[in-house]
């Protein structure tokens, strides 16, 4: 049986949910009147932010987003991820709260669920067939079982109401959000909402994300270096994604691995994201350290998750390997041409937005042109692209969101940054590049 801590029923209702951010926001204001008065008896006179990110209310907004799940949960990793190089830190850390596992349904409410998609007797379909998630996430959860035909599955199965929710809840939690008072004034976040709402219907359409499994194990099929879960056609439909269950570790668990096999994955990593975006134009976005597992036995890295997964133009494609060679040949004036041609800027930007924006470009691309093998865990190029992100967002004639092709990609690129901190690996970038670096 699941703890009642770590499950939740959903509130299903466009009213309900609302009602459910409104009281948050109360009480949190409640909050910080509270310890705005006692600070005040004390003779201090207390900033706003100070007072609104306690700990006690980042964990109040945090778990009742969680418990919300959907949108509600999901709108706070994309802000924090697309917008995090010009976010204040203190808001950044409260949004990446929300990447932690949601709360999972109660076992009634899956029951009837299930009911409701296989028909009465379901049950009968399966040798095992765990009642406890092995995972809850903003979407959905995932349950590992055994059919009776002996194949292993994992199933993701969507909680209910979500679809309905999601315009409702981006907005809502954009409002939240805003109240905070600690986005940059200048920050336009319209696109990345509009965006939002797009993205989270495409992931709550699961029939959607099994032609992606398909279509992506099409065009990795011939390397060796990854393993792919196969759909299951059978168990699956628009609110149920059933694949074959790959075994494998979480990839954070390789912190302690020698050195060797952490290069080695990050650099199959690394090397895998060139392939995506250049010759494949298929490219998984989703940041999530959850969606890389390592399988031990065959020391492969299992690939996991597709609901995020974008297709690029080739023009695209070409901008980015243009500022790529651009950056490693230190050749700024060819950076400022693709970040052009990719969208990044605009012609009637003021010159000096125009050239901060090359300037931040070209360090982003740092591991193409710094000593190789690049050492993730020793450069503190991560808190300098946010401070010159953060410079830039001040800036008032920088009014300019880029294209949700181009956020999405920076943020899976991000993701793959952060993890080669976190693994502490060394990665020979330049040679992973070479291939596509033409003269």
């Amino acid at each position: 049986m699941q703890k009642k801590s770590d499950t939740a029923s959903i509130p299903k209702s466009r009213l309900s949910r609302f009602s459910k951010l409104s009281s948050l926001a109360g009480r949190v204001a409640g909050n910080m009147l509270a310890g705005g008065a006692s600070e005040l008896i004390q003779g201090n006179r207390p900033k706003i932010k100070d007072l609104l990110l306690t700990p006690s209310n980042v964990m109040r907004v945090a778990d009742q987003l969680a418990q919300m799940r959907g949108a509600a949960m999901k709108v706070g990793q994309m802000i924090s991820m697309d917008a995090g190089d010009m976010l204040p830190a203190e808001l950044a850390d409260l949004l990446a709260r929300l990447r932690s596992d949601a709360k999972s349904m109660p076992e009634k409410e899956l029951i009837g669920l299930l009911e409701a998609q296989w028909g009465e007797g379901w049950q009968k379909k399966f040798i095992q067939f765990p009642l406890q998630p092995i995972a809850a996430a903003s979407i959905g959860q995932v349950h590992k079982v055994i059919t009776q035909d002996l194949k292993r599955l994992a199933v993701k199965i969507q909680y209910p109401g979500i679809k309905q929710s999601i315009n409702s809840d981006v907005d809502n939690v954009a409002t939240l959000i805003k109240m905070t008072g600690l986005l940059p004034k200048g920050l336009d976040i319209k696109p990345l909402l509009a965006e939002a709402k797009k993205q989270l219907h495409d992931e709550a359409d699961y029939e959607l994300e099994g032609r992606y499994l398909d279509k992506y194990a099409a065009v990795i099929e011939n390397d060796d270096a990854f393993i792919m879960p196969v759909l299951d056609k059978e168990f699956s439909s628009d609110t149920i994604l059933a694949m074959s269950f790959v075994d494998g570790l979480p990839i954070e668990q390789l912190i302690d691995a020698p050195q060797e096999t952490r290069d080695q994955v990050m650099s199959q990593l690394m090397r895998l994201f060139f392939k995506e975006l250049f010759d494949f134009q298929l490219v998984q976005t989703d940041p999530n350290f959850a969606n890389y597992q390592y399988d031990q036995e065959t020391q492969k890295i299992v690939l996991l998750d597709f609901g995020a997964t974008r297709t690029y133009t080739s023009q695209m494609a070409e901008g980015y390997r243009q500022l790529m060679q651009g950056a490693s040949q230190h050749n700024k004036e060819m950076v400022r041409q693709a970040i052009l041609d990719i969208g990044l800027i605009r012609l009637d930007l003021p010159e000096n937005v125009q050239q901060n924006i090359t300037n931040l470009a070209y360090m982003a691309c740092e591991p193409l042109y710094a000593a190789s093998p690049y050492d993730f865990a020793g450069s503190d190029l991560s808190s300098r692209l946010q401070q010159q992100g953060m410079q830039l967002g001040l800036e008032k004639q920088y009014a300019h969101t880029p294209s949700a092709n181009a956020i999405f990609l920076h943020r899976k690129l991000g993701g793959l940054f952060l993890l080669a901190i976190k693994l502490k690996a060394k990665v020979d970038m330049q040679s992973l590049f070479a291939p596509y670096n033409e003269a």
